[in-house]
């Protein structure tokens, strides 16, 4: 059991850096309270929600929500929306 545990922690500590590595070309904007909020909501209720509060486009807002379905994109999610990243949607991936 500990093994597996042990196991488990480290794959989820080498997934939570994936998404940088996903060739994604995005612009960040600006920090700002709204962007903030929506970075609270996207890591504390559902990823996608902070994305469209910043509003971002239909597809890249639903890849976030159905990426955060594996809980670790949660945090990619957070940090899109504080710095409120505009684009990034390769080849409507992410």
């Amino acid at each position: 059991m500990k093994r597996f545990l042990s196991i488990a922690i480290i794959c989820s500590f080498i997934l939570t850096s994936l998404p940088a590595f996903a060739g994604t070309h995005g612009v960040n904007g600006k920090v700002s309270g709204r962007s903030v909020g929506a970075g609270a909501l996207s890591l504390l209720i559902w990823p996608g929600i902070g994305q469209a509060i910043n509003d971002q486009s239909y597809e890249k807002n639903l890849t976030h929500a159905i990426l955060g379905l594996t809980g670790i994109f949660r945090i990619w999610s957070c940090y899109d929306a504080v710095v409120d990243r505009q684009g990034g949607v390769w080849h409507n991936r992410i």
